[in-house]
């Protein structure tokens, strides 16, 4: 069950104006030389698509969300029909349990050679019949600590610190930012005890005071702008703003980093499903998949790409932290029934 809330954002977003899009609505098109792709904002970049187009002579149609859940919502809405999108590791395994994805061919897919064998064959896609690995990361905390005096982040609960005041950007996702509360609480990010849960609610509420805004498309563009003192925020997110003021430093808590894995799938009922198999090839090749990761370093699976990455991203552990520090990571999982507690919280949290 996905909740009753995800009931009311589905009818939220059917009118939602913060998708945007290359072509003109409706994005549903019966014509073969056709791509409706739905993913991430700042996660491809343009002069790919338009690679893509011209090479293959398929018009793609590029809308993007902001969450996970904005993406399920959208398309168990079914106003949209789309022939791929991007989903995190969790994300899949709700998808796969709903059956709301095409099994891929894999055959139309031979650059999948190219991810490392450490992320495929996942507990959320054993086989990985569903889904073809993208691009993987962690939460972390940046700060510009040219901005606040005596700075050393070590735990999530200094986020609570009372000089960051108004003074925060954090992610606008609910399963990372009630994650960071059950962390400072000890517990997992994938904890389900209703007692325990009405504890990070508790916590979470201590907290709101110190959130200027949230964030999840560009939360460094706030830091870099001087609106915004520190955030918790994607790692690709604080590099690119640490390359551009050396003043913000990346931290990474104690209790461990929260670690995702975003994954291609076909959304079940695809009007493009071979066109969709053709782009995944295609951005898995080598140095077009090193293209992304220069605009938008997050970390890369594909290790084929590697040696195409410069090496100031693939030493930058804000992007590929250490072994330590992914060894105390942890991954989000499927809550089941859970989730309607968790919506519960974040539509109250949201809405303070």
């Amino acid at each position: 069950q996905l909740g009753l809330s995800l009931i009311l954002i589905i009818s939220t977003l059917t009118g939602c104006q913060s998708l945007t899009s290359s072509a003109e609505a409706p994005v549903i098109n019966n014509d073969e030389n056709v791509l409706n792709v739905f993913n991430w904002s700042e996660y491809l970049p343009e002069s790919l698509i338009k690679e893509f187009e011209e090479k293959y002579k398929i018009k793609v149609n590029y809308l993007t969300y902001s969450s996970n859940e904005e993406m399920l919502a959208k398309i168990m809405a079914g106003d949209d029909i789309f022939d791929i999108s991007v989903a995190s590791d969790y994300m899949v395994e709700v998808m796969r349990k709903q059956k709301l994805m095409e099994e891929i061919n894999m055959s139309n897919v031979p650059n999948f050679k190219n991810i490392g064998d450490e992320f495929k064959n996942l507990s959320f896609d054993p086989g990985n019949k569903y889904s073809v690995p993208y691009m993987w990361g962690t939460g972390v905390i940046a700060v510009n600590i040219s901005k606040v005096s005596g700075v050393n982040i070590t735990s999530y609960g200094d986020l609570w610190d009372s000089k960051f005041k108004n003074s925060l950007v954090v992610l606008d996702d609910e399963r990372a930012i009630i994650g960071i509360a059950l962390k400072k609480l000890g517990y997992s990010i994938n904890e389900t005890d209703p007692a325990k849960l009405e504890q990070a609610r508790a916590e979470l509420l201590k907290l709101k005071p110190n959130i200027k805004s949230f964030n999840s498309d560009s939360p460094k563009a706030e830091l870099l702008s001087g609106g915004v003192t520190a955030g918790y925020m994607w790692g690709a997110e604080a590099a690119r703003a640490g390359n551009e003021n050396k003043a913000i430093k990346t931290f990474f808590p104690k209790e461990g980093m929260y670690i995702w894995q975003d994954n291609f799938v076909i959304p079940k009922g695809a009007l493009h499903k071979e066109n969709a198999e053709l782009f995944i090839n295609f951005l898995l090749d080598p140095k077009v998949s090193a293209e992304i990761s220069k605009e938008f370093p997050y970390a890369n699976p594909n290790l084929a790409a590697h040696q195409y990455i410069e090496k100031g991203i693939l030493n930058n552990p804000a992007v590929y932290p250490t072994e330590s520090e992914l060894k105390i990571g942890e991954r989000l999982e499927d809550i089941g029934d859970a989730t309607k507690l968790y919506d519960k919280i974040w539509v109250e949290f949201r809405g303070k």
